[in-house]
């Protein structure tokens, strides 16, 4: 019986998100070539599957992708995926341009971040931009996490959403796709999913974009995986059509 409802759930949250991407899909235009690049990059990377991601850097590159775009996105996910991952992404990167320099290609390097020129403080930079991303304040008093460890509210401010996101090499709405795209590999993180889903949508993705990011996904992490994070968007598109 537990085993039917739970079939019985899987089904209505597919019919479902049938239903909105197909309700949809006049005003959803796919990802670009672009866009599509960032995703498998970052899904490639979450997993550590350094062959299939050193072919889709160098299709990222022909897709018009800049050494830096890739580079930032390869930093960036050090937050998400951690370090080893990041730096074995980069050391990739690195094998794939020096290839491409024994064939005599030279990439386009793309230009450098701007200087951040405010003087607020970079918690307070980190909050706003969050807030911008998920379109509310942030909640006072804290709770949950950040009330029980503070100092990682800090880092995730001050570090995450202030460093990085700071940076204009990538605008929030391809961050959003790199960091969609990282945890739907990752899996296991289904809140942290279903809250950059969100964010990634008030950054101006839509349902059915985000639907193929996961379909993207699903050739590096298999069906089942990519099902699961169908469902956290089929809960998302629920949510913000009540």
């Amino acid at each position: 019986m537990k085993r039917t409802l739970l079939l019985t759930g899987a089904f209505a949250a597919a019919l479902l998100l049938t239903f909105i991407m197909t309700a949809n899909a006049q005003f959803s235009p796919s990802l670009t070539k672009r866009q599509q690049a960032l995703a498998t990059i970052s899904a490639y990377t979450a997993t550590g599957d350094l062959a299939s991601l050193h072919d889709a850097l160098a299709q990222g590159l022909d897709t018009g992708l800049t050494v830096n775009e890739e580079k930032e996105v390869l930093v960036q996910l050090y937050a998400y995926c951690g370090f080893p991952r990041s730096l074995q992404g980069i050391n990739t990167l690195m094998k794939v341009l020096d290839e491409h320099k024994a064939q005599g290609r030279h990439d386009a390097v793309g230009r450098e971040a701007s200087p951040i020129i405010s003087t607020a403080p970079k918690y307070e930079r980190g909050k706003q931009n969050l807030s911008k991303l998920t379109g509310q304040p942030e909640p006072e008093p804290k709770t949950g996490f950040s009330a029980f460890s503070p100092e990682i509210d800090v880092f995730l401010k001050e570090h995450l959403f202030a460093d990085i996101f700071e940076r204009d090499v990538l605008m929030f709405q391809e961050r959003e796709i790199a960091t969609i795209s990282a945890l739907v590999s990752l899996g296991g993180v289904e809140p942290m999913l279903q809250a950059h889903i969100g964010m990634g949508m008030n950054a101006g993705l839509t349902g059915a974009q985000v639907q193929e990011i996961i379909a993207l996904d699903e050739a590096a992490i298999g069906k089942k995986a990519a099902d699961a994070a169908r469902a956290v968007l089929a809960t998302v598109l629920t949510i913000r059509h009540k």
